[in-house]
């Protein structure tokens, strides 16, 4: 669910303005994931009321994903983790080497 969210809200890299996908580019974002997976996920998140499936009337049916409020409620919180743990990312890998001396 926390992938899906993140991708939704700010793409892979939670650098970019959250906006509507396609399952297609979901699922290329989250590469691994399989297709049944990424289907349930996104039914749940819906049934959640944390994201809206819009299917717009074309041939093939055009069907996108978006956070409703609720679902980017959650986005600065995760955003400033990302930034958090990558500040100190180098901090851990300083300790994991002193560690292994030890």
């Amino acid at each position: 669910m926390t992938l899906v969210l993140s991708a939704l809200s700010s793409g892979p890299d939670c650098d970019d303005d959250p906006r509507p996908m396609r399952y297609s580019e979901l699922a290329r974002v989250l590469a691994g994931v399989s297709p049944k997976m990424l289907s349930q996920t996104l039914k749940s998140l819906e049934r959640d009321g944390l994201i809206d499936r819009t299917a717009t009337a074309t041939v093939p049916v055009t069907v996108t994903y978006e956070l409703t409020d609720l679902g980017l409620s959650p986005h600065q919180t995760v955003r400033q983790l990302k930034l958090w743990s990558e500040a100190r990312r180098d901090d851990e890998s300083m300790i994991a080497s002193v560690c292994s001396d030890l």
